[in-house]
C-alpha cells in the first residue's frame, strides 16, 4: 500500500472540512426540498460543474466508454447515500450525522472481506466491535430532542455509510480503467439519471429561500464537485481504504460547524461513542 505524501494529507484534511460542512448544508436544504430533490440537485449541479471544468482544461471523462462504471458507482456512492442522508437530515443534528458517517470504513472492511478478498485480522474484528459499541452510545436519545422518526433516521444514515463502504469494492472490481476525475463527474451524472424518475412523486415541501439556494449550491459545488475530485484522486493515489480515513476527521469538522453555525450541542454519550467509532475505524484501516 503506497505511503501518503504531504499533498495526500492536505487533500484529506480539505476533504474532511468540506464533507463535515456538507451535513450543515443538508440540515438547511433537506427540510425544504426533501431528501430526493436535495440529492438530485446536488449530483446534477455538481456533475455539470465538473463537466464544464473538464471542458475548460481539456480533459475527456470518457462518459460513453465507462458509462457502466459510472452508473454502478453513481448508484452506490451517490444516488442511494445522498438520498438516505437527505432523509436523515430531516430528523438528526448535523453533528450526529457526521459522527455516524465515521462507520463507513467499517462497512468497507466488511464488504472487502466478503467480496474483495481482504484479510480479516483480530485487530479489525476488535475495531468492528468498538465501532458497534460507539454507534450504540451515539444513538442513545438522552439529551437529544428526538421524535418517532429518530430510529428510522439513524438506520438511514447507517445505510448510507454501508453504501460508501461498498464503493471501494465496486471500483476495484469494475472501475480499474476509468479515470478518477471521470468517475467524479460521471458517477454524479449517472446518479442524477437514477433519481430522476422519483422526482414527480416527492415534490419539495416549499419554495427555496436565498439561504436554502446558497446552501444547495455549496452542497453541489463544494461537497460534490470539489470534494469528489479530491476523493477519487485519493482513491487512485493511496487506495480506497486509506481514502476512507477521511472519516477520522469529518466528525471533528462536522461537530464544530454544527456548533458554530447551527448552535448544536450533543450529550456526553455521543462524544464517547464518537471516540469509540474513530478508534474502531483506526483499527479497521490500519491493521
Amino acid at each position: 500500500m503506497p505511503l501518503m505524501t504531504a499533498a495526500d494529507n492536505a487533500r484529506l484534511v480539505a476533504l474532511a472540512a468540506i464533507w463535515g460542512a456538507a451535513f450543515i448544508f443538508l440540515r438547511v436544504v433537506a427540510p425544504v426540498l426533501g431528501a430526493v430533490w436535495t440529492a438530485e440537485l446536488r449530483v446534477l449541479l455538481g456533475g455539470l460543474a465538473l463537466l464544464i471544468w473538464f471542458r475548460v482544461i481539456g480533459f475527456d471523462p470518457a462518459l460513453k466508454r465507462h458509462w457502466r462504471v459510472y452508473l454502478a458507482v453513481g448508484t452506490i456512492n451517490s444516488a442511494l447515500p445522498f438520498s438516505m442522508f437527505g432523509f436523515a437530515a430531516l430528523y438528526l443534528p448535523a453533528s450526529l450525522m457526521a459522527i455516524l458517517n465515521s462507520t463507513s470504513p467499517m462497512f468497507g472492511m466488511l464488504f472487502g472481506a466478503l467480496f474483495g478478498g481482504e484479510r480479516v485480522t483480530l485487530a479489525k474484528l476488535v475495531g468492528l466491535a468498538a465501532g458497534a459499541a460507539g454507534v450504540a452510545l451515539v444513538v442513545q436519545p438522552g439529551g437529544l430532542d428526538v421524535g418517532p422518526m429518530f430510529g428510522w433516521a439513524i438506520a438511514s444514515a447507517l445505510g448510507a455509510c454501508a453504501c460508501y463502504g461498498m464503493t471501494g469494492v465496486v471500483i476495484r472490481r469494475i472501475g480499474k480503467g476509468a479515470p478518477p476525475r471521470g468517475v467524479a463527474a460521471g458517477n454524479q451524472l449517472a446518479a442524477a439519471l437514477v433519481l430522476l424518475p422519483l422526482l414527480p412523486f416527492m415534490p419539495p415541501a416549499g419554495a427555496p429561500t436565498l439561504l436554502v439556494a446558497g446552501n444547495m449550491l455549496a452542497l453541489a459545488l463544494l461537497a460534490s464537485g470539489v470534494a469528489y475530485l479530491l476523493y477519487f484522486r485519493l482513491i487512485a493515489d493511496v487506495g480506497a481504504l486509506r481514502a476512507l480515513t477521511v472519516t477520522f476527521l469529518i466528525p471533528v469538522f462536522g461537530t464544530f460547524w454544527g456548533w458554530l453555525f447551527l448552535g448544536e450541542t450533543l450529550p456526553a454519550a455521543a462524544f464517547a461513542g464518537a471516540a469509540l467509532i474513530i478508534t474502531g475505524t483506526v483499527l479497521v484501516t490500519r491493521a
